[in-house]
């Protein structure tokens, strides 16, 4: 497979918190998971990989080019933040159809893309509601929506479902590969969950203090052979 996304050797110093030395990959359709505690970094490292953030050293390359170079509207990456950072003053269409609005489509076909995205995510009943009135599911998908619209080649996901109660956890991780395989799209997703990262990606990654441990096939998360802060993390033996 190519590789849609390559990080090398990225260093970014934000405050006393330093993200150090982190190199990995995303290939074309694969689903890449990083896993690590609060502060660890992982939310810094998706907004670095996103554009959102100058590295201090270290490259990002995104279908070949730095990300840096290509203009935010060019970048064709669907990003997903925790809180799903919903426009609540915008209705759930509205919210799904901004970016084409952004982008000066027709009202009319602004109305079908979203229509057609609705029906792919079982949410055309709540089109005219706004976000406070939705659950948690319901914002997700509707964020999930909005971040597909155009298309991306990429989609980034903060802790897509840390906010859900475990039925709906259930019912939407069913979601992430359909949507890679209806969107031929990569995705690349953090998380707290190790059970959640072994069952939705073809690899995971364990970042611990802005290090990233290394990247294994999900099925090895347990059995790898990891360092000894990597192992303790993972609860495979305890701290000194």
């Amino acid at each position: 497979m190519n590789d849609i996304l390559i990080v090398d050797r990225l260093t970014l110093r934000r405050g006393n918190f330093l993200l150090e030395d982190v190199s990995l990959s995303v290939s074309e359709q694969e689903i890449v998971a990083l896993i690590g505690k609060t502060g660890a970094g992982k939310t810094v490292l998706l907004e670095t990989i996103a554009g959102f953030n100058k590295p201090d050293c270290g490259s990002v390359l995104y279908q070949g080019r730095e990300i840096a170079s290509i203009p935010i509207e060019q970048r064709n990456i669907g990003y997903l933040y925790q809180d799903y950072s919903l426009f609540p003053y915008m209705t759930a269409g509205k919210n799904i159809g901004y970016c084409l609005k952004m982008r000066g489509c027709p009202r009319q076909e602004i109305r079908r893309q979203v229509l057609e995205m609705a029906e792919r995510f079982g949410i055309t009943g709540i089109l005219q509601q706004y976000p406070g009135t939705l659950s948690g599911g319901e914002q997700q998908r509707v964020a999930l929506a909005r971040a597909l619209m155009m298309r991306p080649r990429l989609l980034i996901l903060d802790e897509p479902f840390s906010a859900l109660d475990p039925v709906t956890k259930r019912r939407l991780y069913g979601m992430i590969r359909e949507i890679r395989d209806q969107f031929e799209c990569s995705i690349l997703f953090v998380t707290h969950d190790f059970q959640e990262a072994q069952e939705l990606a073809d690899r995971v990654g364990v970042l611990i203090g802005g290090k990233l441990q290394g990247i294994v096939a999900s099925s090895d998360l347990f059995r790898a052979d990891w360092n000894d802060n990597t192992r303790v993390f993972l609860g495979l033996e305890e701290s000194s």
